[in-house]
């Protein structure tokens, strides 16, 4: 069984911001696995199904995304899971837009989402899937970008790159990690 959560911001204001690419994919992994996220549980959305012989949840964090390790504790205490059974899909400046970047685990770097989680599970062996959304201009506030929109002309680069995050996770369940990361990383799309 694996909990695979989509980092982001709640309400409509934050829909298609560069924060939100983890919700985003939850999105589309949801209508790739015809599974409703719609129950309101463990301080988020949540949605159970299967990827092949494997139980999945489906979970986008609506604690906002500095408090995102609140749900995600929550969870993994219920279904006494470990944070090796997570797989956490997050939006990364560090790395080239619209590029797929999967590691097995690692530091939280300055990601306060994936600090949130760290901090709380006391763990960083769970799996990233970070998608790049492009980089601020020097003298940008990097809160202000990260809660800023896509320009029109990148849109269908972030869609392709989220479409495939969905993919990735898929392979990851169904084949492993390592062969996820053999097919996708790096990728720019």
């Amino acid at each position: 069984m694996y909990i695979i959560a989509g980092l982001g911001n709640p309400g409509k204001k934050y829909e298609d911001t560069r924060h939100n690419v983890g919700f985003s994919t939850i999105d589309v992994l949801a209508d790739k696995l015809n599974i409703k996220v719609n129950k309101i549980k463990f301080k988020g959305l949540v949605g159970e199904g299967r990827i092949g012989n494997e139980k999945v949840i489906l979970l986008k964090p609506h604690t906002f995304m500095n408090n995102s390790g609140e749900s995600i504790v929550e969870i993994l205490n219920f279904y006494k899971l470990k944070p090796e059974d997570l797989m956490v899909i997050v939006d990364d400046i560090d790395i080239e837009f619209a590029q797929l970047k999967i590691k097995k685990n690692g530091s939280a770097g300055t990601h306060n989402g994936l600090k949130s989680i760290v901090n709380l599970t006391g763990s960083k062996d769970f799996a990233r899937f970070k998608i790049g959304v492009g980089k601020k201009h020097p003298n940008e506030d990097l809160a202000s970008f990260v809660l800023s929109n896509f320009p029109s002309k990148d849109r269908k680069h972030i869609a392709d790159a989220i479409d495939a995050c969905a993919d990735a996770v898929i392979d990851a369940v169904d084949s492993g990690i390592d062969k996820s990361m053999n097919s996708y990383n790096n990728n720019i799309y």
